[in-house]
C-alpha cells in the first residue's frame, strides 16, 4: 500500500527558494521575536523593541538588492513548473520596495509616538502587529494564486484593525478600528464568494492558468465567471478606497495613531492596487472590456468625491489637518486607478501599470514626509488642525519648507517635479488608451486639488496669530522628514529614474 503513495508524496515535496522569500519572512519572525522578548524587557527599556523593529524593516528592505539579478520563482507545481505560489519578478519587487521601506518610515514616526504616548500605547503588541501587517503586504505583490492573495491580503490587515483601536480607552480609536473592521471584513467576504466563483468555472486557483482557462468557461457558466469576476475586484477595490468603498478612511485615519495613518495610506494603498494589478491584468485580461469600464467610472469617481471631500475641510475644525490628508489621499487613489483601467483598453497593458507603479513611489514619498510634519506639529498641537499650521516657518523653516514641497508634489506644482511628473505619466496613460473623457475629469480634479494645497501652503508663510510654538523635533522624526525630504527632492531632480525602475520589465 505504501508504493502507491510514495511518488504522490514525491510530487508534493517541493524546495524552497529562501532567497526568493527573504523580506516578508525576515519582517514576520523579527515581530514574533519582538513579541516573545517583550515578555522579558523591563518597561523602562521598551524602547529597545521600537528599534528592533526598525532595524528588522531595514534589513527587510536590503534583502530585496540580491533579487535585482533575475526573476526567481518558489512554491512551484512539480507537473507544471510554470504555475507557480509566489514569483519574485520586477513587479514584486517595486511593490516590495515601496511596502517595506513604508513601513520602515512608518516605524521611525511609530517611535516617537510610543514615547510621547508615556506607556498608553502597548509597546510590544504595537511593533508585533506593525512588523506583522508589513510582512503580509510584502507577501501580496508576490501571490500568484487567489489563495496566497487572499491570506497575504488578511495578513495584511487584520493587524492594521488592532492596530487602529491600539489607544486602550479612547473612544474615536475603538470606533474607527470598528468601523474599518466591519466594513473590510464585509469587502473580504464579498471578494471570497467572488474567487469560489472563478475556482468553481476554472477549476485553477493560478492566476496564469485562471488566465487560460477562463477565455474557454462552458456558455452555461459565462455569467457564473463573469460575477466572480467583478465580485473578486471589489475586495481590493475596498483596500485602495476608491469610491463608494471609501467611507471609513477619514473616521479611521483620524482615529488612530497618526504614523499608523501614515502606514495606511501607503502601505495599505499599495497592497490593494498590488492586488487590484495582479487580478485583472494577469488573471482576468480576457474580461478586460468587463473591469476596463468599471476601473474607469471607479477612477473618476474617486478622485472627485476625494477631492471634493478635501476642498470642504474647514481649516478650524478639529483634526482638519489629518481629514484633508485621508480625503486628499482618496482624491490621490482616483489618479492612480486611472492606468490600471488604461490597461483594460491598452495595447500595452505593462506600460499602463509601469505609470501606476511610478505614481505609487512619488506618492509614497511626499505623502509620508506630509504625515511626518503633521505628527511633528500634533506633538505641541493635540487638535492638529490646519489653522495650526499658521506660521510655521516663523517657528520651523526647514520643516515648513519641507511641508510646502510635499503638498507641491501632491499638487503636480513645480518645484515638485515628480509630482508633475507623475501626473502627465498618468494622464498620458489615459490619453494613449482612448479614454480621453477620464483624462479631461483628472485635469479638472488637479485644479480643484491645487486650491486646498496652495491655501494650506500659504497658510505656512503667514504671519502667526500667536507666539509660534516651538517644536523640538526628536532624531526618529527628524530621520523620517529628512529621508523623505531628500527622497522627493532628489526625484524630483531626476524623475525619468521612477519610471525607468518601475515601468521596465513589469511581470
Amino acid at each position: 500500500m505504501s508504493h502507491p503513495a510514495q511518488p504522490l508524496a514525491e510530487s508534493l515535496v517541493q524546495s524552497v527558494d529562501w532567497l526568493a522569500i527573504a523580506p516578508p519572512t525576515v519582517a514576520a519572525v523579527v515581530g514574533l521575536g519582538v513579541l516573545v522578548a517583550d515578555l522579558f524587557v523591563p518597561d523602562a527599556k521598551k524602547a529597545v523593541l521600537g528599534w528592533c523593529a526598525v532595524a528588522g524593516l531595514a534589513v527587510s528592505a536590503l534583502l530585496l538588492l540580491p533579487l535585482l539579478d533575475a526573476d526567481r520563482s518558489t512554491f512551484c507545481q512539480t507537473d507544471d513548473p510554470r504555475l507557480c505560489s509566489y514569483t519574485a519578478d520586477r513587479f514584486t519587487l517595486v511593490i516590495q520596495f515601496l511596502v517595506l521601506g513604508g513601513a520602515l518610515l512608518a516605524a521611525l514616526l511609530s517611535v516617537t509616538a510610543l514615547k510621547d504616548g508615556r506607556r498608553r500605547l502597548p509597546e510590544g503588541e504595537f511593533w508585533f502587529l506593525l512588523l506583522s501587517s508589513a510582512a503580509g503586504a510584502a507577501l501580496l505583490p508576490a501571490s500568484r494564486d487567489l489563495a496566497t492573495l487572499v491570506v497575504a491580503l488578511e495578513v495584511a490587515s487584520l493587524p492594521a484593525f488592532a492596530l487602529v483601536g491600539i489607544r486602550h480607552g479612547d473612544r474615536r480609536s475603538s470606533e474607527a478600528a470598528l468601523k474599518f473592521f466591519l466594513s473590510s471584513v464585509t469587502a473580504t467576504a464579498v471578494s471570497l464568494l467572488g474567487i469560489s466563483f472563478v475556482y468553481a468555472t476554472t477549476g485553477t486557483l493560478y492566476l496564469t492558468g485562471i488566465a487560460d482557462r477562463i477565455q474557454h468557461v462552458d456558455g452555461q457558466l459565462h455569467t457564473l465567471a463573469q460575477t466572480g469576476v467583478v465580485l473578486t475586484l471589489v475586495g481590493f477595490a475596498f483596500k485602495t478606497a476608491a469610491v463608494p468603498f471609501h467611507f471609513w478612511v477619514p473616521d479611521t485615519y483620524v482615529g488612530a495613531p497618526l504614523p499608523v495613518a501614515a502606514y495606511l495610506s501607503v502601505v495599505g494603498k499599495a497592497v490593494g492596487f498590488s492586488g487590484l494589478i495582479l487580478v485583472t491584468v494577469v488573471a482576468f485580461p480576457s474580461y478586460a472590456d468587463a473591469w476596463g469600464p468599471a476601473l474607469a467610472a471607479l477612477a473618476a469617481l474617486t478622485m472627485t468625491v476625494g477631492n471634493v471631500g478635501a476642498l470642504r475641510q474647514q481649516a478650524t475644525r478639529a483634526y482638519s489637518a489629518v481629514r484633508l490628508l485621508a480625503w486628499s489621499s482618496v482624491g490621490q487613489a482616483g489618479y492612480l486607478l486611472v492606468p490600471i483601467a488604461a490597461a483594460g483598453y491598452s495595447a500595452d497593458a505593462r506600460k499602463s501599470i509601469g505609470s501606476t507603479v511610478a505614481y505609487a513611489l512619488m506618492y509614497a514619498a511626499v505623502n509620508l514626509g506630509a504625515f511626518a510634519v503633521a505628527a511633528l506639529v500634533g506633538r505641541t498641537r493635540a487638535l492638529n488642525r490646519v489653522s495650526d499650521y499658521r506660521g510655521l516657518y516663523a517657528s520651523n523653516p526647514m520643516t515648513a519648507l519641507l511641508l510646502a514641497f510635499f503638498l507641491l508634489c501632491l499638487a503636480g506644482l513645480p518645484p515638485g517635479v515628480i509630482g508633475l511628473f507623475a501626473k502627465v505619466t498618468v494622464f498620458s496613460a489615459a490619453v494613449d488608451a482612448g479614454l480621453g473623457w477620464l483624462a479631461v475629469v483628472m485635469a479638472v480634479n488637479v485644479v480643484i486639488a491645487l486650491v486646498y494645497y496652495l491655501q494650506w501652503t500659504a497658510l505656512l508663510f503667514r504671519a502667526p496669530e500667536q507666539e509660534p510654538a516651538r517644536h523640538r523635533v526628536p532624531a526618529p522624526l527628524t530621520a523620517a522628514i529628512a529621508l523623505t525630504g531628500a527622497l522627493g527632492i532628489a526625484l524630483s531632480g531626476a524623475p525619468q529614474l521612477v519610471l525607468r525602475f518601475a515601468g521596465t520589465g513589469l511581470f
